[in-house]
């Protein structure tokens, strides 16, 4: 069963606050998730912190990661 946390996130094009949710289950994935405002493609890096806190990074296209 998919554990779904939701994560408030800033959209690295436009700005606005955006709520997407992560499934949890796999905690090293990257994908790509069009901003729910501007339509632009944003990057995310799931991971843990070593106290097995959920880390939510974004970037835009032209960010180096």
């Amino acid at each position: 069963m998919n554990q779904l946390s939701e994560k408030t996130v800033g959209c690295p094009y436009c700005g606005e606050l955006i709520n997407v949710l992560i499934d949890t289950s796999d905690l090293q994935q990257q994908y790509i998730e069009d901003c729910q405002v501007c339509c632009k493609p944003i990057n995310f890096i799931i991971s843990a912190s070593l106290e097995g806190e959920l880390i939510v990074s974004v970037f835009s296209e032209d960010e180096a990661f």
